[in-house]
């Protein structure tokens, strides 16, 4: 798996994107990492992996906080700012950009997606609500992306079960079957943890392929 990496100034300090390079690229999904980790997340390290074959160049973004080595993800606001420093450096002549993420991620995607053009937003554990919290939803930030949207989701994730997201054309929905908010599945499940990230690169590569 090649890459190569590039920083790239924003507002609120240097970003990180390593490329994953597609021989024949029909689009780019540029993915970020959400508030607890980067880029090493096993769900977007196995769309890295899997997506160039089909055609997507995969862009992984490392927010300026993490650049920076902060342990602490900033203010949503500025999540935003850094995504929007970070998006003319994601755009290739002819190739539509799909802003994606995980977590707080998939937040700055859904927010920015119509200001920035996206071409559409992958949202993978999206953090619907806060645990043990459903009052508190974050539903309107998911309905309000404007373009084809995708969410995975793992079964048992605590910030919000495929069964709470609201019935909606809005978007589409795949599940993890026992996934938790990493998509790490427990060893009693009838589903091995190779078995559920083939969901997700098997979903993704589906709907990305379905948007060219």
């Amino acid at each position: 798996m090649t890459s190569t990496t590039e920083l790239v100034p924003t507002e609120t300090g240097d970003a990180r994107i390593t490329w994953y390079p597609a021989e024949k690229p029909k689009l780019v999904l540029a993915v970020s990492h959400g508030a607890g980790g980067g880029i090493e997340a096993r769900d977007l390290q196995a769309l890295a992996a899997t997506l160039p074959a089909h055609g997507v160049t995969v862009a992984l973004v490392e927010q300026p906080w993490r650049v920076a080595g902060k342990k602490l993800a900033p203010a949503p606001k500025t999540l935003d700012t850094g995504w929007r420093g970070i998006w003319p450096a994601l755009e290739k002549p002819g190739l539509p950009v799909i802003a994606g993420g995980r977590s707080a991620g998939a937040r700055v995607a859904c927010r920015t997606a119509g200001e920035l053009g996206a071409a559409a937003v992958l949202a993978l554990s999206f953090p619907l609500h806060p645990p043990g919290k459903p009052e508190k939803s974050r539903a309107d930030e998911l309905l309000g992306a404007g373009v084809p949207t995708l969410v995975v989701q793992g079964g048992n994730d605590p910030f919000g079960r495929p069964a709470e997201f609201p019935g909606s054309g809005a978007y589409e929905l795949t599940e993890v079957p026992y996934g938790d908010h990493g998509f790490a599945v427990p060893k009693r499940a009838d589903i091995t943890q190779d078995e559920a990230l083939a969901v997700i690169t098997d979903a993704v590569t589906k709907w990305t392929g379905s948007l060219v």
